[in-house]
C-alpha cells in the first residue's frame, strides 16, 4: 500500500512555480506514525536558516505505541537537498511574494519519506475565481460527455 499525504489546498491558494523532491530527517517514531498515515503537511510552509531548508509546521501526530522518547508532532524538519538545489531555490525565493511549499509527502520504492516541493507565488481572490469557474465548467463538459 502506498502511502502517499498530499496538500490538496496547494493547487487552489498557489501558483505553483518550480518543483524538486526532498528527503527529510526524520526519527524513528516519525517514520512509523507517516507509514500508518497520521500526518498531514496543509498547514507547513519551508524556510530558510542559515544555508539550511526546513520544513515548518508540518503534523505528524505521535506513534500510539511509542515510549517516553516520542516526538513533538510540529516540531521543525530539515530538508536533505544537494548544495546546488538549494542555492536554486535560494535565488528564486528573493523575490517578492514567492514561497516554498510542501505539495506532497510519499514513501518511494526504497523505504524512505520523500517531500515534493514547490516553489509558489500565492493567488489573489479574482484568480481562485476563476479556477473555480474553470473547474465547475470542465466538470460540466465532461458530464455531458458522458
Amino acid at each position: 500500500m502506498a502511502i502517499e499525504i498530499k496538500n490538496k489546498k496547494a493547487n487552489y491558494k498557489y501558483f505553483l512555480v518550480d518543483e524538486f523532491i526532498a528527503g527529510i530527517q526524520l526519527t524513528g517514531t516519525e517514520m512509523k506514525s507517516i507509514r500508518v498515515g497520521k500526518a498531514s503537511i496543509v498547514e507547513g510552509f519551508c524556510k530558510f536558516k542559515g544555508n539550511e531548508l526546513f520544513l515548518i509546521n508540518a503534523y505528524i501526530a505521535e506513534y500510539e505505541n511509542g515510549s517516553h522518547a516520542n516526538h513533538k508532532p510540529k516540531r521543525e524538519r530539515k530538508l536533505l537537498l544537494n548544495r546546488s538545489e538549494l542555492t536554486k531555490i535560494q535565488k528564486k525565493t528573493r523575490d517578492q511574494g514567492q514561497t516554498i511549499i510542501p505539495i506532497e509527502m510519499f514513501i518511494n520504492e526504497r523505504g524512505l519519506v520523500k517531500l515534493k516541493i514547490s516553489i509558489a507565488k500565492g493567488k489573489k481572490l479574482h484568480d481562485k475565481r476563476d479556477d473555480l469557474k474553470d473547474k465547475d465548467v470542465k466538470r460540466d463538459l465532461d458530464r455531458r460527455m458522458k
